[in-house]
């Protein structure tokens, strides 16, 4: 059988193979700052916001991904009909903030479909029900201009979220602090780290309650970088 022709612009990938249960719900217990800092602070959504109200929703999940002309939504509604439960819907719209990509009836169909968040380079729309906080949401910004659905646009395929690399099946984690992407495949070997960068946090918490803070710690520091102290 023949490889089917897509129009230009247009491209639908399968569902990547689902993230190992027992590792996602490790990583649910990780907050979004841990997997960052062992990921070397380089990776990570910039400049997005919670829609939620809750501080408290979190979400973590395997990216579905989708590349989108900016305005349009066509593809999003694709990727959500293709998404399982607990999925994290990863929308790349250029960053565009004159027309929204989603808004009230699409967060029904989230629900509906018990989505596990979604992340909009770009804007949304319908706030006021965003803001209920049952769905984690996180976009650039927000305008009352809905969109087009005529494509172009892409799902599952490498794209660009506000500054961060996602790639379909990558596992997303967000929380009060942000949003960030973990590799598929780095996830296994990441584990170990962001646990032991988690009990690091805890004994340097013990001593600033403690103490009040590490004074010889940062004394040692001034002094490595060439300070009279």
């Amino acid at each position: 059988m023949s490889n089917p022709v897509w129009p230009k612009g247009f491209m639908i990938n399968p569902r990547p193979e689902s993230l190992d249960p027992e590792l996602l719900a490790a990583y649910r217990k990780v907050p979004s700052a841990h997997a960052s800092d062992c990921l070397g602070r380089l990776t990570g959504g910039l400049g997005l916001r919670a829609y939620h109200n809750d501080i408290g929703l979190t979400m973590c999940g395997m990216a579905l991904t989708v590349r989108i002309r900016p305005g349009d939504n066509l593809m999003i509604h694709k990727a959500m009909l293709m998404a399982q439960p607990g999925d994290i819907i990863v929308v790349d719209g250029a960053g565009d903030l004159t027309q929204a990509v989603m808004g009230g009836l699409m967060r029904t169909t989230a629900l509906t479909r018990r989505i596990g968040g979604l992340v909009i380079n770009g804007a949304i729309r319908d706030v006021a029900e965003w803001a209920e906080g049952e769905l984690p949401v996180y976009a650039l910004g927000h305008v009352h201009r809905g969109p087009s659905k005529t494509g172009p646009g892409e799902v599952n395929v490498p794209v660009a979220c506000a500054g961060m690399a996602v790639t379909p099946g990558d596992l997303i984690i967000g929380d009060a602090d942000g949003v960030v992407s973990v590799p598929r495949d780095a996830l296994s070997d990441l584990l170990p780290l962001v646990k032991a960068h988690a009990e690091h946090e805890d004994k340097i918490r013990q001593v600033n309650r403690e103490k009040g803070g590490d004074e010889v710690r940062f004394a040692e520091l001034l002094r490595s970088l060439g300070c009279p102290v």
